[in-house]
């Protein structure tokens, strides 16, 4: 049965309150060359997976394993533990480390059955007393996939974002970060040659891709998540209107 507790956030005039009895998040970390610019990044949802408020942070010159870490840290800080958490994530280092992992470091002093000192110890060691007495499930979900896991593409885009920016960031569910589209996986072989000699979908060079989430082209006409979009200038839009501007 479903643990039920207070969710609060914000604070004055803009706190946001009430009985819950599960959320559902995402946390991802990026690093720009690993070792380099890197950043954290969570979004929170309601039990039905709607995205109500994400956050992002700035780490200076660091790694990725550290950003994914420091990402399910400040999920946890921020997130009520009474609540019980379904947290997904594209990180099997973060995921294993938390559930596979933890008893094994903790049991040998926090070695590694090398009997080296267990790396990013301080961060697992924060999390493992965050974790203590909640209700967590942890789901993988692996990343950059068309009709991939809406979360996880919302806090792969804030973390990216970050840390190219090395600017913290934070929002509602106005005011989402969108995820950039995600090349579809056709095989080369199956899509069939046109007359030229050109691929089918190729717009003379420019890629194809699936929409990953709905939008609207510069020719102010619209197009729905799955449909085709290529590069029309400096935006997103229909195949037909870049072949127009060619």
């Amino acid at each position: 049965m479903l643990r039920q507790g207070r969710y609060q956030y914000g604070s004055g005039p803009d706190i946001i309150e009430g009985m819950i009895e599960r959320l559902i998040a995402a946390c991802d970390g990026a690093a720009k060359g690993n070792p380099g610019p890197a950043a954290w990044a969570f979004v929170v949802a309601d039990a039905t997976g709607a995205p109500q408020r994400w956050q992002a942070g700035a780490l200076g010159h660091s790694t990725n394993n550290i950003g994914e870490l420091t990402a399910l840290e400040r999920l946890l800080e921020a997130t009520d533990a009474a609540a019980a958490l379904e947290v997904r994530l594209d990180s099997t280092y973060t995921r294993d480390a938390v559930t596979k992992w933890l008893v094994g470091w903790k049991r040998n002093g926090w070695k590694t059955a090398a009997g080296k000192p267990v790396a990013n110890q301080e961060l697992i060691q924060r999390i493992d007393a965050l974790l203590e007495g909640r209700d967590v499930t942890f789901v993988y979900v692996p990343a950059h996939q068309v009709n991939g896991d809406p979360l996880n593409a919302i806090a792969d885009k804030a973390a990216s974002d970050a840390a190219r920016t090395q600017q913290d960031a934070g929002g509602t569910a106005a005011d989402l970060p969108v995820p950039d589209p995600v090349p579809a996986s056709t095989p080369r072989s199956s899509r069939p040659a046109t007359s030229s000699g050109k691929k089918a979908g190729s717009s003379g060079g420019t890629r194809t891709l699936s929409a990953k989430f709905p939008g609207t082209c510069p020719c102010s006409r619209s197009y729905a998540k799955g449909d085709p979009i290529t590069k029309v200038g400096a935006s997103w839009g229909h195949p037909q209107c870049a072949a127009a501007q060619a």
